[in-house]
């Protein structure tokens, strides 16, 4: 990719502060602030009508504020010179004319922006694409949909991706390729935003999150800060015969016992080890000791529990 970027797009770094989107009888954005970094993939988090969707419009100039800004690289995206060089975005499933091809709509695109005609190949390879190229539209399925719209939004070699469920329709293999692309892409410095609802993916992809709840900032931080936020930490799952016994040896060094699903017993206070040694020393039978650590899925629905709307 050598088509350079317009200095006007500075470092990439967004930054919502006071956001604010009020309609006339629903306040979708309620004064909304965070920063996204470049050189990072950050999770874009929430329940359906959280205003995620509402937020990235108002990043991208497509919903005017009621109140406050939204920057990249410290410009409104109205402001920028050459945005498609700048900024890429993804806002649903790439949408083209049913009977054009996936290489001829890249062009089209290119001639409009005034971009070389050469990006609609190089942008067809990078995803994958290169095989499906003079495959009409209307014989795409979702997946191939989705990546053409990444081609789309990489055209310009933008320093900054915004994505809205890039994700969505793409089989295992494609959400391994989605999550090993947008992660180099960061490692070249590049921003990049990811709203996603899948939890479990964007533990594995996101170096940051960003968790909204009825237009409202939840928690913004590193992953393992987020996941170590959860009210209960990591429990350690334990098996025994002997559960008085065991029971008493760990109240004895301060750890909390509760009782656990299928006759198991959770231990919160005390690590594997700890609870090993007292379990020794009283003599009593293990028959498993299992640390069970947080997951973003756990802690997502313990920071936004009855905070979804329904919009």
């Amino acid at each position: 990719m050598s088509d350079g970027r317009s200095p006007t797009a500075g470092d990439g770094r967004i930054v919502v502060a006071g956001l604010t989107k009020q309609y006339k009888n629903l306040r979708a954005v309620d004064n909304l602030s965070f920063t996204v970094e470049p050189g990072r993939v950050t999770g874009f988090l929430g329940p359906n009508g959280a205003g995620k969707t509402t937020t990235l419009r108002m990043l991208l100039n497509l919903v005017t504020p009621s109140g406050g800004t939204a920057t990249i690289g410290g410009r409104r995206y109205a402001d920028l010179s050459d945005p498609l060089r700048q900024v890429g975005a993804i806002l649903e499933a790439s949408s083209a004319h049913k009977g054009r091809t996936g290489i001829n709509h890249l062009r089209v695109i290119c001639a409009a922006a005034g971009l070389p005609r050469r990006r609609a190949d190089e942008a067809l390879e990078l995803v994958g694409l290169a095989p499906a190229a003079k495959r009409k539209f209307k014989g795409y399925s979702l997946g191939m949909k989705q990546r053409l719209g990444i081609a789309a939004a990489m055209l310009g070699d933008p320093r900054v991706l915004i994505l809205d469920e890039p994700a969505n329709g793409l089989d295992p293999e494609g959400i391994r390729w989605m999550r090993g692309f947008l992660k180099n892409l960061a490692a070249e410095g590049r921003t990049v935003l990811v709203s996603s609802h899948l939890l479990s993916e964007m533990q594995l992809l996101a170096d940051d999150v960003v968790i909204i709840a009825a237009g409202k900032l939840v928690r913004q931080g590193t992953v393992t800060e987020v996941l170590g936020s959860m009210q209960h930490g990591a429990q350690v799952r334990v098996r025994t015969p002997q559960v008085e016994e065991l029971t008493t040896a760990l109240t004895a060094i301060n750890a909390t016992v509760t009782p656990g699903a299928e006759g198991a017993l959770l231990v919160a206070g005390a690590d594997a080890p700890a609870i090993g040694k007292a379990a020794l020393a009283a003599r009593v039978e293990l028959h498993e000791l299992t640390t069970e650590r947080p997951d973003l899925e756990g802690v997502f629905l313990e920071l936004t529990a009855g905070k979804a709307e329904i919009r």
